[in-house]
Parts: C-alpha cells; sequence; structure tokens
C-alpha cells in the first residue's frame, strides 16, 4: 500500500536569541491511508511543532529542512498559497485550546459553515444543513440552537466537540489531533477520544494523535513515535511497544501514568529532572541526566535510531531487555 504521508529527514529551528533553538531533529516517519499514529512526549519535546511543520503552521522564526511527501507529491517547496488548498479537504487540525482556536465573538453556526462555503462551494442553505449534521455527528443536543451561540456559552467538552466537526467537515484524508483532551476531565476525555476514533473509522481517515499521556494513544492508534527533545527515541507498533519496551524514556512515561490500584496518599512516580537546553549542543543521550540505567557510555555518545526488528526503533545504547 502507497504511502499518504511520508516524512523524510525533518529538522525544525527557531531563531532566538540565544541562538537557534532544535525542536526537532531529523525525524522521519511513514503514514498509510487510514492509519492512525500518536506522537508522545513532555511538553517540549516537539510532538507539537512536528504536526505544525507537516501542515505548514510555522511562524517566520522557524526553519524547515527535510521532504514531506503527501499522496506522493512533494509539498516541502510548494508555495504557501498551494499548501493553504490542502487545508481542510486534504489536512485538518483539532487544536490543542478550543477556546483559543474558536473565534469568541463569532457565532458556533458561521465558524462551522465557513469551511464548507469556502472549502467545498456549498451555498448558505447547503452549509447550514450539512453543519448540522455535522453537530449531530458529535453528539451535540439540539444542533440548531447551538448554531446561534457563541464559544464563550459553552462548556469543554461541547467546545472540544465543535472543533472536532469544523475538522472534519470537509472530510480530510488526514487528521492532527493535537492533545484534543488537555483541560477535560477524565470522563469527558474518553468521549471526546471515543468520538475521534469512530469519526475516523467511518471515514477511513488517517490520523496523528498528539499526547503527553501513553494511556491514551494505547487503544486509539496503530502505531506510536515517543519523541524526546526533538528526537524520536522510539517508534512501533503499538502492541509491539507495549509488550516489548526498549527506551527508559518510554518506560518512565508509563510509569508516571496514575492508576486506580494505586493505594491513596502514595506519592506519583515523576520523571526527575528537566529536558536539555534546546540552544546547545551536548555530548551524549539527551535523556542521559535523568536516566536510571545511565552509563559513561551514555553521557559521551549519542545513541542512534537502531532497528530492533518487528518495525521496532529505539535510541538506546543500553534497551531494556536487552538487544534482540
Amino acid at each position: 500500500m502507497s504511502s499518504l504521508l511520508k516524512i523524510d529527514d525533518m529538522s525544525v529551528r527557531f531563531a532566538t536569541p540565544r541562538g537557534d533553538l532544535k525542536a526537532v531533529n531529523n525525524v522521519s516517519i511513514e503514514l498509510l491511508k487510514g492509519e492512525s499514529l500518536g506522537v508522545v512526549g513532555e511538553s517540549g519535546s516537539g510532538k507539537t511543532v512536528l504536526s505544525r511543520a507537516t501542515m505548514g503552521l510555522l511562524p517566520s522564526t522557524a526553519t524547515r529542512t527535510g521532504t514531506i511527501t503527501y499522496q506522493g507529491q512533494d509539498i516541502t517547496a510548494l508555495p504557501k498559497d498551494e499548501v493553504r488548498e490542502l487545508w481542510g479537504t486534504g489536512m485538518a487540525m483539532i487544536f490543542q485550546d478550543p477556546m483559543t482556536a474558536l473565534n469568541p465573538v463569532r457565532r458556533v453556526g458561521s465558524q462551522l459553515t465557513e469551511s464548507l462555503t469556502v472549502r467545498l462551494g456549498m451555498n448558505k442553505k447547503d452549509a447550514k444543513e450539512k453543519a448540522i449534521e455535522l453537530l449531530k455527528r458529535v453528539r451535540i443536543p439540539d444542533p440548531e440552537a447551538m448554531l446561534r451561540k457563541f464559544p464563550y456559552q459553552l462548556s469543554g467538552g461541547m467546545r472540544q466537540r465543535i472543533m472536532i466537526a469544523i475538522a472534519v467537515s470537509c472530510e480530510p484524508e488526514l487528521l492532527f489531533a493535537d492533545e484534543p483532551t488537555t483541560a477535560l476531565d477524565v470522563t469527558v476525555q474518553a468521549q471526546v477520544l471515543d468520538l475521534i476514533t469512530e469519526l475516523r473509522k467511518e471515514s477511513n481517515m488517517a490520523m496523528i494523535l498528539v499526547t503527553h499521556d501513553l494511556g491514551v494513544v494505547a487503544g486509539h492508534t496503530d502505531k506510536i513515535a515517543v519523541m524526546y527533545a526533538g528526537d524520536v527515541v522510539e517508534y512501533a507498533p503499538t502492541r509491539e511497544l507495549f509488550s516489548n519496551m526498549k527506551m527508559p524514556y518510554t518506560e518512565a512515561l508509563l510509569k508516571s501514568i496514575p492508576r486506580l490500584e494505586t493505594p491513596t496518599g502514595s506519592r506519583l512516580p515523576v520523571i526527575e529532572g528537566r529536558l536539555p537546553d534546546p540552544t546547545k549542543n551536548e555530548p551524549g543521550c539527551p535523556f542521559a541526566n535523568r536516566c536510571p540505567y545511565v552509563t559513561d557510555k551514555c553521557r559521551a555518545e549519542k545513541p542512534p535510531l537502531t532497528d530492533g526488528g518487528n518495525n521496532h526503533f529505539y535510541r538506546c545504547w543500553f534497551p531494556l531487555g536487552g538487544v534482540k
């Protein structure tokens, strides 16, 4: 099967007063039609920059290198106007904070129908009918009344459902979901994730789900890319990654997830330390100063991305469970 999206050796740098900030380092990823990828890591790991760079949503201070191929076409060097033509019908994004992503002074209806009239050429009547249908698909009660409301009148969960409806309105081939459950309570989180997965499967839509929580991607993705300090440090099919974890950072992320069986009052495991300074070129593994298994070799040399078999890649000199 041919790939829908192929990213080859992509790097992103931001110009800052302290020097170039390395946000994404030589990342290569491939996604097939209808396939879902989870991109996981702490804040500052580069996962959101990766998705925005792919869509061409970077600020003027950023420099992107590498190649992005979408449906067999190299879109890296395309003018911004031509890349913009892919938005909505080709690629779409559910942004992290719906309160700031939605226009607070425009009604829900006008924001939802805008893409339908601009991208699909619908007239106002057809666009309104389609908008009502979309609101029903994302399980919003009384959709006609919802069209007349402003974003500030809605709960966080409702605003996120509006964002999902806008993102899938033009039936894109590829959906980016950037931390779609941020600031939502656990029950609403589960509902939103299940809804996105259901809509994706209905349309055979590919998805890149960006999150800091390994538990979120476990039941909603086909494969996972774990990012740390701009690098992909582990990349594998979802089941393979959880059954045969290799990277100590991935293990640390998994251990930091709260569990129901944890006794009340227990201290939650945390990853001690902080991400390395992205403006500095320091030797060794970027995770060395936080890794419980660190050795002198880890501090001296940066490990390459190693093929461990079963489409499982990792960046560690001494992987968990040893080398296959």
